[in-house]
């Protein structure tokens, strides 16, 4: 019963983050920056990592300062690999999926604060990580974002992305 009760939580907190998420999207950032701020304090520092990893990546796009969306960014980053940890191995799989989209996030924020070591740095681990993502629009979609901020780095990189080029659309 207790288990169940944790999931539908866990269930809640993520169906709050993805309709701030649709509010974003829908071009209301200020409204989805207050709901993620509000879900952040419920959350807290120390509530669970897959919930701070993707509240935290999403809070990132709603900002306007670069250095507020680094900080949210490695805010993500660093809840990702609580879960990648050996006390959260539960989680895992589902977090070894977010580095490459995490990565690139973070090379994009320290590229627009012209920090390029770090961005090519972070654009080093997105590449690496993206063996884990799927044959999908997603996976495609992460593959192209890491190409085309390579060539904004001025990086022609090492060759093909792992899981291969982007899928030819018909």
């Amino acid at each position: 019963m207790v288990e169940r009760q944790e999931q539908a939580s866990s269930d809640a907190v993520l169906t709050r983050i993805g309709q701030g998420v649709l509010l974003h999207h829908a071009g209301d950032r200020e409204e989805a920056r207050g709901r993620f701020l509000a879900l952040w304090a419920e959350i807290g520092e120390d509530g669970d990592p897959l919930h701070r990893c993707t509240l935290a990546h999403y809070m990132a796009d709603t900002q306007d300062d670069p250095a507020d969306e680094l900080a949210w960014d490695l805010r993500a980053l660093l809840a990702a690999q609580e879960l990648t940890g050996d006390r959260r191995a539960e989680g895992a799989p589902a977090a070894r999926a977010l580095y490459p989209s995490l990565h690139l996030n973070l090379a994009a924020d320290y590229a627009k604060l012209d920090h390029r070591e770090a961005a090519r740095d972070h654009l080093h681990h997105a590449r690496t990580a993206a063996g884990a993502l799927g044959r999908d629009s997603y996976g495609d979609g992460v593959r192209s974002a890491i190409q085309r901020l390579a060539r904004r780095l001025g990086e022609d990189g090492p060759g093909p992305l792992p899981g291969g080029p982007p899928r030819q659309r018909s």
